[in-house]
This record gives C-alpha cells, structure tokens and sequence, in this order.
C-alpha cells in the first residue's frame, strides 16, 4: 500500500478532482463516498451552471481558476468560449479597469473592450446600454458532471474506490484521531478523512465538534425558452459567458436559450440540517422551488441588456443552493482539534481542480507548493467569527455584495461593535472614524486631530484613494515625526509561551535566536518546511521560560499549537490585554517621568523589553517601533488599558501628544521599509526575496525550513522592491500590475503617500535584475501607467538614529 487510508466524503467536482489528484501521487488506498448517486450526486456540483471567470482580487483564487481552467480543457469538460463582463455605468467601467489590473498582475490574458468590440463579441448586447467591457479569452463554461466523470474514471483506473448512496451517518474518534467514517451500509476504516460534502459541509464537520463559518444559500437560476436570434445554433455556445454586475447578473447559452443567473434577490439561507436528503428531494437536495417573485427585476433588467430575449420567456428555474462564507474565501486544511480530519469545502466549480491540487499537495507533502493558502486555511478565524450570528449574518451580506464595488479599506457595516480596546471611550471622544480588522474598531484617523492639517501641505490622492482618507492621515504622520503619538495596538495578536521547553521550542519554530538574555526582544520568521514565509514575529523573553509572541493571527496560534511540546503551554492572551505605542522624538520625555524605571538610551535599548510602572499601571514595555521612531510598545491588562491610556495622554499635552490612526501608521511604516505579513510577503515567498534575510539565523542549529533555504537563498531571481511616485494623483492601493515596457513584470503589495519623504510609496514583487535603484517601471492603475523609481530602503532615517535615539 502506498499513502494512508483516504476517505473522501463528496463526489462533486472537488471530492472527484482530489481523488484524482492524490491517485495520480501515488495514493492508493482512496475511497470516495457519497450520499447520491454518481456522477450526479444532488449537491451544487450537480446543478451548477459551470460559469468560470478567471479575475479575482485574490491571486491565489485566480491561479486556482486558472489550473481548473487548464486541467478541464485537457479532459475536455470546457467550453473555452471566453468571458466577458460588461459596464453600464461610469463606476462599473472604472471597476473593470481595476480587475483589468488584477487580471494582468496575476498572469491572466484580458482586454479591456470598447461597446462595439463588446457587441461583436456578444451580439445579443443593446450597445445603448454598454459603455464598454473587460474581456478573457481563456474564461469559459466548465461541465461539472462531465468534469466529475472524468476525474473519477482516472481515480477509478489508479485503484480508487467510489462508493455512491452511501450516507455518513458519523466520524469515529480515538485519542483526538480520525479513525473511520461510518456510513448507512458500513464502517470505512481511515487515516485521513477529507471532508468535500460542500453545503452539507456544516453537518459532517460537526460530527467532529468542528464548527464551520459556511452557509448554504440559495441563487436563482433561470432558462429562457427559445430565443429566435440563437435559432439555428448546433453548439452549445459560441458566445462569451457574461456578467452585468451592475445588475446582479450573469448568462450563458445553451444551443438557442440563456441560462439566467441572478443575486439580486433577497438572501435565502438554509441550515445544512435543513437540507432535504437524496431520498426525500423533489429533484435533488441542493434545489429549492423557483420563486418568480424574487426573479422579476432580473428579467426585466435582462431584456432591457439583451433586446432579443423579449421574444422569449422564462421557461423553467431553480433556486439552487451554494457555499458562502464570512471572508468569501474557502475552508482548507486540517481540524484543531481532531488530527486526520480535513476540509475542502466553501469551493465552486470555477477553483475545484485548483483546490483539489493544493490539498493533494499538502496532504501528500506537509505543504501546498503551488498555490499561498493562508487566505483559505480554515483555522484563520477567531473565535467570535465561528459564532452562528456572526456566520449567519456576513454570509447573508457577502450574499448581497456578491457583485459589488469593494474598496480595500470598506469596512462591514454590521455587527458592529463587536470587539474594542479599553482606548474606546477616549478614542469616541476624539472623534475616531474606525474601519474593522479580526473584529477590532481601529480608529483610521482622528477628527480631533482636523486642525493639525492647517497650514500643512497634504497632497490629495486620487479619487479611489481619497476613499476612507482625510487629510488628518498626513497630519497625524507628520505630527508623529515632530513630537509624539499614541497609537492603538491591542488588534495585534499576543501570544504567551511557556515552560520548561518553551526556549527550545521557540527556536526550533522561528528563525531567530530567542535564547538570549530574559528581556531581550528577537524579530523572526515562521517557515515552512518549504522555506517559504508562514509568519513574522516579535518574541519577546521575559522570563527563563516565559516568552511574548507577537503574532499576526490565528494561523500563527495553530502553527505554533501544532508543533508545541507536551511541557510548553500556548495561551492567546490578546482578548485580557491591550497596547498602545508611545512613539516620536519626545517619546522618552513623556514617559520618562511617569517611572521610577531606567527608561534612557542606555538604560533600556532599543529591541529589549521589561517589566515597569507607569504611574499606578504595570505594564510590560517594550522598545519597538513599527513607525520608525524613538518609543516603546506598552502592554497592559484590560482592566488598567483606560488608566494607562489616561496617564499617558495627561502628561502628554506638555509635550503635544496626538492620537494616531491606522492611515499614518501605514504611511510610516513604509516609509520605514517594515513588511506587513499577507500583504507584502506570503507563504510563496522567502526570506531572502523579501529582504528578510537578516530575520534568519543559519548558524544558530536547525530550525523548521532551514535545509530549504540554503537552496533558496543561492537563487534569488524576485525581490520586494521599494518603488517611490512623485504624482500624489498617482498613490495606489495595492495588487495593481507593474510593467516594465510593454511587459508585466510584478505586482503592487502595499502603497501609501509618504508625508515625510514627500512621495508615493509603493513595495512591488519585481525580477531582481530590476530591483536596481534608478530603475524606472509604471504601475498600471485604473487604465493609466504611473511612473515609478526603485529606491534604496529605508527611505526614512537609514541610519536609525531615531529608533535608537
């Protein structure tokens, strides 16, 4: 036998492409099981209408859709018939210029389209309604039960079993460790149990006591009878799929009829429990009744777009059911809690064979290799975004949003408040205008701070970016490098380690030497086995065996949990404490006297931290900056945040203390040249690509990802480069595509303006014989090139005076 024994619980288009995909590494003891009857089991795969559109903001949901692409044309299960989208609207058209950009940074072929260009491609268009469109020539219709067939008579010829109209009724257990899948006709003896059962995902994890942010909600779905101007047609489509967003709608054809698609209508979610059963269903479990009612502004709309469709009628439709989720990203990997059980679920036809790759790859090898996953792990979540009222309510929304114009920095409108710093009440005060992030209220900028920016040169960005901007941002920057600024950091993660082993531990999961003195602060990575990026961290020893992890999230809580010795203990301690970093150049004259405590440049260097008091409040300080100045991250209990923040901001008006917000910490930091993890590198990079490579410690014994690296670090062919804008109009926001010539060459990560340096700012994944300072490239962004220099980094303070001041 090779591999361990496989279930996989789904024979849709995912739980059909991972059978193939792990029989073709040479697994060989998969069984597949499904509830229905293959290759047409009931669930979404059976009735989905199989529209692939390649763009997506996110590159790894489009490298996804690109393979699927690719692995259906070869089985001939799709119909590359291209796909078009279409703008009725100035916003739209500008819309479609961005995913244009994100089309081209992600290596995907796309034109932006005139309205004649549009109606020569889609002639059933009225051009008085078209202002033009985004066209991929590689876009197209993948057939999902064919794609199924297809993919499980390769599994079925490598020795994998399909066992249909067979029902989970339950997971066994043992020792917190899958050890088989009891169905309706029998035990299934298993190592490893991949869950695909899509909507009824929910159901299956729970027979683990896993909770799954997933809700099943219902799209209509509508066929037209024949449309005279498709009479005649012998294929089944010779048209672009296509999309009016503007509209919450989409089509394709079928011989001489359209397929209707519409998410316009209210938000009809249904409890996986509540799914009908293979048995029970009228026509299968993932459809409900057509409700006409909620479909009559969509065929209006749809015969207004489409002239020719008013000599036809609706003829049938369904409401058929699909997989949203809270951050509209699908839920990969391992459980917490029960080892051996897996997911693959939230996942649509258009990313299946893309996600089915990615968890063949780390099932078989430990790590996925071909796609950066930390957007999908479904350990990413915290512990509120699992609560039904919280999964419930953002599916509903990311339901009625499905089609809308999203800026970057949009924040969700509900459930808010949901977590807030015990800065909250003064930060009200001062007229915080919060956005959200893992549920925290941060405040963008204050408006207490609006006459700060008299008399001051802001440069206003362009329209796009003026979005969640004021011109307080650049003042708040400024205003931090002249004097000094509180800022709100309780949203950062904060993880306590502790034990006999803790040191040790701490080596063998990061790169840097933690075994120093007790207060000594050590910034490092977290590595793969692959020597790509899983995190960057501060750790702080504050004791022999008691160190503060300074992390970016759950996943770095899950991938320290998984490695963790039986005599090392974890504790997220984030939600009892709170942080607020006192920084700028009179930092120290405004903490000093509050102190008994050695807080001078020598008796408390820079990277090292200790226990003190301020005023009545102890805190644990420590002297980091992620803004670049003089200054010390000051932690605190949740119950003294308020006195803390009150201690501060009192003794502070001698010296002209200000509130910061997120917008200047952002414009600092890259002026600073600090790496935000998820933004600027990820899990395909490295450290020596992203100008980490300080960050590592070769020489200190092993580490996870260290035999990688010494490959890696010998053929370093992309670098993050800094690139600086001299046109505030031209300040962009991120993922746009960057070009040398006529060629894509890289994308954008962050960007802000640089109020200090009097620039843009934006860092960008280049080839590195093009990271050379003087180097001149363009950003594409919104139909525009934007000239852009390569810089030497750090911009601001290259000697670090202030931080060590």
């Amino acid at each position: 036998m090779t591999g361990p024994r496989v279930v996989v619980i789904g024979a849709g288009v995912v739980g059909a492409a991972l059978a193939e995909e792990l029989s073709a590494r040479g697994w060989d003891d998969i069984t597949v099981v499904d509830q229905g009857e293959v290759p047409t089991p009931g669930g979404s795969s059976t009735h989905a209408p199989g529209l692939v559109f390649q763009t997506n903001p996110s590159k790894t949901m489009t490298e996804m859709a690109r393979y699927t692409v690719e692995k259906l044309t070869r089985l001939g299960c799709f119909l590359q018939v291209g796909g078009l989208e279409v703008a009725t609207t100035p916003e739209r058209f500008a819309e479609l210029r961005r995913r244009h950009g994100w089309a081209t940074a992600w290596g995907v072929e796309a034109h932006l389209l005139t309205t004649e260009e549009c109606v020569e491609r889609h002639s059933l268009l009225d051009p008085a309604r078209v202002l033009g469109g985004l066209y991929v020539p590689t876009d197209g219709i993948a057939k999902a039960v064919r794609a199924v067939e297809a993919q499980l008579a390769l599994a079925r010829d490598r020795g994998v079993r399909v066992l249909d109209r067979h029902e989970v009724l339950d997971i066994r257990v043992e020792d917190d460790r899958v050890t088989a899948v009891v169905t309706d006709k029998g035990e299934l003896p298993a190592d490893l149990v991949v869950c695909c059962a899509g909507i009824w995902g929910p159901k299956v994890a729970g027979m683990v006591g896993m909770a799954l942010p997933l809700t099943p909600l219902a799209h209509q779905l509508a066929w037209t009878g024949p449309v005279p101007a498709l009479s005649g047609q012998a294929e089944e489509a010779t048209r672009p799929i296509l999309r009016h967003q503007d509209a919450d709608l989409y089509y394709r054809e079928r011989f001489d009829r359209l397929a209707v698609g519409y998410y316009g209508h209210r938000p009809m979610p249904v409890r996986p429990e509540a799914i009908a059963s293979v048995r029970d269903a009228e026509m299968m479990p993932s459809v409900t009744p057509f409700t006409p009612g909620d479909f009559a502004d969509a065929w209006t709309e749809t015969r207004s777009l489409l002239p020719p469709t008013r000599d036809a009628k609706i003829e049938e439709g369904i409401n058929g059911l699909f997989s949203f989720t809270t951050d509209n990203m699908p839920l990969l990997g391992q459980s917490a809690e029960v080892k051996g059980f897996w997911v693959a679920e939230a996942v649509w036809v258009t990313h299946s064979a893309g996600v089915a790759r990615a968890m063949a790859e780390w099932l078989a090898d430990g790590h996925c290799s071909s796609f950066d996953l930390h957007e999908c792990d479904v350990n990413r979540f915290e512990p509120h975004q699992l609560a039904p009222e919280y999964v419930l309510t953002r599916d509903c929304q990311n339901f009625v949003e499905v089609y809308d114009i999203i800026h970057p920095l949009q924040p969700p409108e509900n459930l808010r408040p949901l977590r807030v710093s015990p800065f909250h009440p003064r930060q009200r005060e001062l007229g915080a205008f919060p956005l959200e992030a893992s549920g925290w209220e941060r405040p963008q900028w204050y408006e207490a701070n609006a006459g700060l920016a008299e008399g001051r040169e802001i440069p206003v960005p362009g329209d796009w970016a003026a979005r969640y901007w004021s011109p307080i941002v650049g003042a708040e920057a400024q205003a931090s490098r002249e004097g000094v600024a509180l800022y709100d950091m309780t949203a950062l993660k904060r993880l306590e380690v502790s034990g006999p082993g803790a040191a040790a531990f701490l080596s063998r999961v990061s790169t840097g030497d933690v075994g120093k003195s007790i207060g000594s602060v050590t910034y490092c990575l977290l590595l793969d086995e692959d020597g790509g990026i899983r995190s960057d961290v501060t750790i702080a020893r504050l004791g022999r065996d008691l160190f503060q992890v300074g992390a970016n999230g759950n996943l770095d809580l899950d991938w320290l949990s998984r490695h963790r010795p039986p005599e090392v203990s974890i504790r997220d301690i984030t939600p009892g404490t709170c942080c607020v970093g006192v920084w700028g150049p009179r930092a120290r004259d405004l903490v000093a006297p509050l102190t008994e405590d050695d807080f001078s440049a020598e008796g408390f260097r820079y990277f090292r931290a200790k226990r003190a008091y301020i005023g009545s409040v102890p805190v644990t300080a420590l002297r980091l900056s992620y803004i670049g100045e003089l200054g010390w991250e000051l932690y605190t209990t949740a119950d003294m945040g308020l006195k803390l923040w009150d201690t501060l901001w009192e003794a502070g008006q001698a010296y002209g203390v200000v509130a910061g917000g997120r917008g200047a910490f952002n414009s600092l930091r890259l002026e600073k040249g600090y790496r935000s993890f998820g933004t600027d590198m990820t899990y395909e990079h490295d450290p020596f690509e992203a100008g980490l490579g300080f960050a590592v410690k070769m020489d200190k014994g092993d580490f996870i990802g260290r035999a990688a690296l010494t490959e890696r670090r010998a053929s370093v062919s992309r670098r993050l480069t800094c690139l600086t804008v001299d046109d505030p109009a031209g300040v962009v926001m991120g993922k746009e595509p960057v070009y040398d010539g006529d060629a894509c060459v890289g994308y954008v990560t962050s960007a802000a303006y640089g109020y200090t340096i009097g620039k843009g700012i934006a860092y960008a994944w280049l080839p590195a014989a093009l990271s050379t300072p003087g180097q001149v490239v363009h950003i594409g962004y919104f139909g525009q090139r934007v000239a852009a220099v390569v810089a030497e980094e750090p911009l601001f303070d290259p000697a670090m005076k202030r931080l060590r001041a």
